[in-house]
């Protein structure tokens, strides 16, 4: 009895740590609390393969699953430094102060981290280990006179009150009442700073919302009549915001005040620095493009790759209003590092961001105003490159250097530099493993290779001749196009594959490569039964 109540000591220990630290979260940021601190510090040290897996496998609940673990390890841990403290007080209070301590450097050692993002791990862990102090006395054995001596020892528990059945005494009541009010304080102080925290967030959320995205200065044209051919199965021309991937590192997402918000453009080359707050952006001119995006982490025929309308601007015209000159042209930086509030750095190339594509800091996404999700208040674009060395969200600082003199978050982990997009094609319909009818058979799906353009594509089956499909009207060379074939199916076991050819005249490679360094390679195939 008393090494299950000791173990129930522990866990509510670690429960009072994790509310008082979100208390203590809400007076410095919600992304200093313990479980998003360690989390973070987990993403940050996670090898690249082993972060594919869990790309690959949980797809955008790879950081709800990451939580879960941590809580879970959490509680495992409570639980062992419970039962150690029933024997040993001082030496289980100790070993939770250890822990919060853990907490603590991984809040600091983040990359957006500060000295105040200690506070909630070291609060949480000093209440949780007084409380597990507590606790563990009051299943200290009772001591009672000695009936012969007029000694004190550990008796058999009475019938109530302070025990029950065998085994030492132990103020159970004690327990019963200390443990009850440590629960219901802990909860109480959670309450209270979920509270606190969703007041400071609801800010955020109001000026998102008074928020009206204006008139594009050159607006995109509308998406031609069969650029989306209709063929059910095929992903919509248009990726919808609720429906648009998302991969990043953040465990929570952040949300920043549009009114409060700067970006400061300065570094080597930019001879006049700039700081812009969002209504300085709204006031220039104002672009809209239709910008295909794509995760360098999309296996093939992955999911992480999207289309959408986005509204901004450019970001070279503000680039050269600072001065800023492309190396080919003298520039004496060949890399722009862009910042986000949560501490991410991406690197992208000086020359690109300048050669005339549309590349921009957004404002806004299918008509709206960026979701938090997608980088509120701004995110930069730069179609033609993987989202990991040019799309940052919540960007905040822009800094102009060398490759040579700094590498970005993902390059530090043994991704590329740079990383153009490469030619990729996927088949959406039919499904994997699916058992169509024999007969006419719809083979359908997107093809894409940005700011290049998609010219051809082709299905085989079975390994046999290849089929040339037929394309959906070309909305743009920076978005995906759709792609049908009507084939001829027979009953059977059959594999389809299919590859694409970009803009340039360069057919996709049949090479199987996976996503590290700088993106996968590779015929997606589906394999289907035909009745």
């Amino acid at each position: 009895m008393r090494a299950a109540l000791a173990a129930l000591s522990g866990l509510i220990a670690g429960f009072c740590a994790l509310c008082v630290a979100e208390l203590a979260a809400a007076a410095v940021r919600p992304e200093a609390g313990p479980v998003a601190a360690v989390g973070g510090a987990v993403i940050d040290r996670t090898p690249p393969a082993v972060k594919d897996f869990a790309v690959r496998n949980f797809g955008t609940d790879d950081k709800l699953v990451l939580q879960l673990g941590i809580l879970v390890l959490l509680a495992l841990f409570a639980m062992a430094v419970g039962l150690l403290a029933l024997r040993h007080r001082r030496v289980g209070a100790f070993a939770v102060l250890v822990f919060g301590l853990v907490g603590a450097v991984s809040a600091v050692g983040r990359p957006e981290g500060s000295p105040s993002d200690a506070l909630p791990s070291v609060v949480g862990a000093v209440v949780a280990a007084g409380v597990l102090y507590l606790l563990a006395g009051r299943l200290t054995p009772v001591r009672s006179p000695s009936p012969a001596a007029g000694k004190t020892e550990t008796g058999p528990a009475p019938a109530s009150g302070t025990g029950a059945g065998t085994g030492p005494a132990f103020d159970r009541r004690g327990f019963v009442i200390a443990a009850t009010a440590a629960a219901a304080a802990s909860a109480g102080a959670g309450y209270v700073g979920r509270r606190l925290t969703a007041s400071v967030q609801a800010g955020a959320s109001a000026s998102r919302a008074d928020i009206t995205l204006p008139t594009p200065d050159s607006a995109a044209p509308a998406v031609p009549r069969g650029a989306d051919l209709g063929v059910r199965g095929i992903s919509s021309f248009v990726t919808p915001n609720k429906s648009f991937y998302r991969v990043d590192t953040a465990l929570v997402v952040p949300r920043v005040d549009a009114g409060s918000w700067r970006l400061r453009i300065h570094g080597e080359g930019v001879a006049r620095p700039l700081t812009l707050g969002y209504q300085d952006l709204l006031r220039r001119t104002v672009v809209e493009r239709d910008i295909t995006l794509a995760c360098v982490s999309n296996e093939v025929g992955g999911p992480y790759i999207g289309n959408a309308r986005w509204i901004g601007v450019r970001l070279a015209d503000l680039l050269r209003e600072g001065g800023v000159k492309a190396p080919s042209q003298g520039g004496p930086a060949d890399q722009l590092v862009s910042r986000s509030v949560d501490g991410m750095t991406i690197g992208t190339p000086v020359e690109t961001v300048l050669d005339g594509r549309d590349a921009m800091l957004a404002l806004g996404m299918n008509g709206e105003p960026l979701p938090f999700e997608h980088g509120f208040p701004v995110r930069m674009l730069v179609p033609g490159l993987y989202g990991y060395v040019s799309a940052c969200k919540w960007i905040q600082d822009i800094e102009l250097t060398t490759f040579d003199a700094y590498d970005a978050y993902w390059v530090k982990r043994d991704w590329a530099r740079q990383a153009p997009i490469k030619t990729e094609s996927r088949i959406d319909t039919p499904r994997p493993f699916a058992s169509p009818k024999a007969g006419t058979v719809p083979v359908g799906g997107v093809a894409w290779a940005q700011h290049r353009g998609i010219s051809r594509v082709e299905v085989r089956v079975d390994g046999g001749d290849w089929h040339t499909a037929r394309l959906g009207a070309e909305d743009g060379r920076d978005t995906w196009r759709q792609w049908v074939w009507e084939w001829p199916a027979t009953s059977g076991h059959h594999t389809l594959e299919v590859r694409a050819t970009d803009g340039t005249g360069a057919t996709q490679t049949a090479d199987r490569v996976g996503t590290v360094p700088d993106g996968a390679t590779g015929w997606h195939s589906v394999v289907v039964d035909v009745d």
